[in-house]
């Protein structure tokens, strides 16, 4: 099945940031390219490595605004992924740029979900759509509500 288009341009948020122009969602946008010892024996990057390239965005996303993953640590707050999927279209190979397009959607009481799109740099085509969903614990575990400066972001994220 083809994907809906994705068609990123510049948003006012500065470069980091884009606004699909078909869906007018805003994401945030990294770049990276595949290595080596990401590709299969077919010579395409293995399926299960796309998940390292949704941490890579989704750290390079909080990051960029201003929370890093190891502040979320220090206060207390655990968010380990309790639900993932993701769809393929197209191949990436080694030594592939790619684009990784990330964004915070839903906020629940104790969970969150960040969506991605992955494309290759140069055709713009999409590799992979995928999401992560996560579940908020303390340091012992328990699930806990979403810390506030973290459900503050997922309110004030451009829809």
């Amino acid at each position: 099945m083809k994907p809906a288009p994705f068609v990123p341009a510049p948003a006012k948020e500065g470069e980091a940031f884009v606004q699909d122009e078909n869906g007018g969602s805003y994401w945030h946008r990294c770049r990276q390219r595949t290595l080596y010892a990401d590709t299969d024996r077919s010579q395409v990057v293995y399926h299960a490595n796309y998940l390292r390239y949704f941490e890579y965005g989704r750290a390079s996303l909080m990051r960029e605004i201003g929370y890093p993953y190891r502040e979320i640590e220090q206060s207390g707050y655990v968010y380990p992924i309790i639900e993932v999927g993701v769809q393929y279209y197209r191949p990436l190979y080694y030594d592939d740029p790619m684009v990784i397009y990330t964004r915070p959607s839903e906020l629940e009481r104790v969970r969150l979900r960040f969506d991605y799109v992955i494309t290759h740099e140069g055709s713009g085509q999409i590799a992979c759509k995928g999401f992560t969903r996560h579940c908020a614990v303390n340091a012992n575990g328990t699930p806990v509500e979403v810390d506030e400066k973290t459900a503050g972001i997922w309110e004030k994220f451009p829809q």
